[in-house]
C-alpha cells in the first residue's frame, strides 16, 4: 500500500482492497490505524480515510455528526464570547480540544459554588441499560443540576457559551456542578451515549447525541484532580475560571476522548460541566 500524507483523498482501488481484506480479517478500527500509521501513512490522513462515508458504512461505525467549535479556534489566542474574550492556550484538532482560560470570573466561579453547595448528593451516571441514572464506584464525586435558565448567573454563562462555541443555548444540557473531595475520582469514560447499549434509544429523545463536553475549573484543589486524556496523554490542571472543551462526532472510540478525573490528592476541586446535544434538548 502506497504511502499518502494529504488529508483529503479519495479511497483509490487498491486502498479499498486492502480495507475489504482488513475487514474480513476481523480487524476493527482501532487495528486499521495502527495499520495505516505503520504502512506510513500521516495521521491526520488515515483518521480522514477511516470517517470517510465509504469506510463508515461498511465498517457499521456512526456517521460523523456536526459538532461545536469556536470561530478562528487554532488561529488566533483571543475568542469572542459574547460578554468577554476567551484565550484559547491549548488547541488539539484530533481530537478537537482547547484549554481556555478566563471563561468565568473568579466572582462567576463562586456564586456557582455557592448556589449548589447546598443542593449537593452523590453523584449518578447514566444507566445505560434503561436510561435512567445509577449510582457508579466509578465516580465518587457530589454532584446537582441547574435548570437551564434558572437564574441570571446560570443564563448568562450558557450565554457565553453558546457564542463562544456557535452552538443553540437551547442545544445544552443543564449546568452540572461536580465537588471531588480527597480521594474522589471519576475513572476514564466516553462521554457520549453507545449506541449499542439497549438504554441509549430513550435517551437520545430527549435531544440526540452528545457531540461536546465544556468541563469549567471553579476553583483549584491543593493537589491532583488533573483532567487527564489517556489517549493524547493530556493532563489539564484546574484552574480558577478556565475549562476544557471537546467534542465527538461519532460516538465510538475512534473518537478519542476517552478522559477522567484524576483523584484528588488534598483540598477540594469544584467543576461545572456542560454536555452539548446535536438537537434542543428537552
Amino acid at each position: 500500500m502506497s504511502t499518502n500524507n494529504a488529508v483529503e483523498q479519495d479511497i483509490t482501488p487498491a486502498v479499498s482492497a486492502w480495507l475489504a481484506e482488513q475487514r474480513a480479517a476481523g480487524f476493527g478500527p482501532d487495528q486499521l490505524l495502527k495499520s495505516l500509521l505503520d504502512a506510513g501513512w500521516g495521521e491526520a490522513a488515515a483518521r480522514h480515510l477511516l470517517a470517510m462515508p465509504a469506510f463508515v458504512a461498511a465498517n457499521n461505525l456512526p456517521f460523523p455528526l456536526p459538532v461545536p467549535w469556536p470561530a478562528q479556534a487554532g488561529e488566533r489566542l483571543a475568542l469572542h464570547a459574547g460578554d468577554r474574550q476567551v484565550n484559547a492556550i491549548t488547541v488539539l484538532q484530533d481530537p478537537p480540544l482547547l484549554v481556555l482560560e478566563g471563561l468565568l470570573s473568579p466572582e462567576e466561579c463562586q456564586a456557582l459554588i455557592d448556589a449548589a453547595a447546598p443542593r449537593m448528593s452523590r453523584s449518578l451516571t447514566v444507566d445505560v441499560k434503561t436510561g435512567g441514572e445509577e449510582t457508579n464506584q466509578a465516580r465518587t464525586s457530589e454532584g446537582m443540576f441547574f435548570e437551564r435558565g434558572e437564574s441570571a448567573l446560570i443564563s448568562r454563562i450558557e450565554a457565553r457559551i453558546g457564542e463562544l462555541l456557535g452552538w443553540p443555548v437551547q442545544n445544552g444540557e443543564g449546568l452540572q456542578v461536580l465537588r471531588y473531595g480527597p480521594g474522589a475520582e471519576y475513572k476514564p469514560h466516553y462521554d457520549y451515549f453507545d449506541p449499542a447499549e439497549p438504554g441509549t434509544a430513550s435517551i437520545l429523545q430527549r435531544g440526540g447525541q452528545r457531540v461536546a463536553t465544556l468541563v469549567m475549573y471553579l476553583n483549584e484543589p491543593e493537589a491532583g484532580g488533573a483532567t487527564v486524556f489517556p489517549d493524547v496523554a493530556l493532563a489539564v490542571v484546574p484552574k480558577c475560571g478556565n475549562a476544557v472543551f471537546f467534542s465527538y462526532s461519532q460516538p465510538h472510540p475512534v473518537s478519542r476522548t476517552l478522559h477522567g478525573g484524576a483523584p484528588v490528592v488534598s483540598g477540594d476541586k469544584w467543576i461545572a460541566t456542560k454536555w452539548l446535544r446535536e438537537r434542543e434538548f428537552i
